[in-house]
């Protein structure tokens, strides 16, 4: 029987997730690869994956979409790897860079730019080879996942997006949700959600395993996953899901 492929982000954030599903065994059931959040969202569109771990804005781009988990990346509030950062002030800005690496939290900045700060601004995407660094005058970027805390103080202005829209809307936000482009057999289903939960529910474990390796370590890590980052997909957080691909549409 040919194995459901799986594709997971590759940040800190997906740590609990893997753990989990290496625990429950699932390294040998299925292929399991770490994306960039961009291209979770390509494999699942073409069909080069069954299940990911996707971002929320791709979703209406899937002809056969299942929301299959209980489990998810979100955050109430504060978030830290999803920011705006700039060494102007916030009213100088006048054209941002958009990390290529996302879909959601660029789409994320672009709602919050209309909607709760009124302002029209020059979106920018970039590549690659981009330096996020090297800002001029006038100039910001959104960056997402390990490498804003790398970068974070190299700008003199950091807005946390997630922090933004629960300002805005009252609600939590949701990055990316697992989700399959076809039906999956319950079966499978209920130990992949099982495995997730194992993970959610064992951050010591995880930073155990992850803690000592990538851009955040140690407790920061475990503040980080126990903080800021929301696992849950509970019905607040479908909420403002539902706000924001509402907003997205307008757009």
């Amino acid at each position: 029987m040919e194995k459901i492929r799986i594709s997971a982000v590759r940040y800190a954030n997906t740590y609990p997730f893997i753990y989990g599903l290496s625990e429950g065994g699932f390294e040998t059931r299925a292929i399991i690869e770490t994306d960039h959040p961009t291209e979770c969202a390509s494999k699942l569109i073409t069909g080069r994956a069954d299940i990911g771990l996707i971002p929320v804005a791709a979703l209406p781009q899937l002809k056969e979409s299942h929301i299959i988990s209980d489990y998810c990346i979100g955050a109430n509030g504060k978030v830290r790897t999803v920011q705006l950062m700039s060494n102007n002030r916030f009213g100088d800005i006048s054209r941002v860079y958009l990390d290529y690496r996302s879909r959601t939290s660029v789409n994320l900045v672009k709602v919050l730019a209309r909607y709760k700060w009124n302002r029209t601004l020059e979106w920018t995407a970039t590549s690659e080879d981009f330096d996020f660094t090297a800002r001029k005058k006038g100039e910001a970027v959104v960056l997402i996942g390990d490498q804003c805390f790398e970068y974070e103080n190299a700008f003199r202005l950091r807005i946390d997006l997630a922090e933004e829209w629960k300002d805005f809307s009252g609600l939590p936000f949701v990055f990316a949700c697992w989700a399959s482009n076809r039906v999956i057999e319950a079966a499978f289903m209920d130990e992949f959600n099982s495995a997730l939960k194992n993970g959610v529910e064992n951050i010591d474990k995880v930073v155990e395993r992850f803690g000592s390796s990538g851009t955040i370590r140690g407790t920061e890590l475990k503040e980080y996953l126990e903080t800021n980052i929301d696992f849950h997909l509970n019905q607040e957080k479908k909420q403002g899901m539902d706000l924001f691909l509402k907003l997205l549409k307008t757009l």
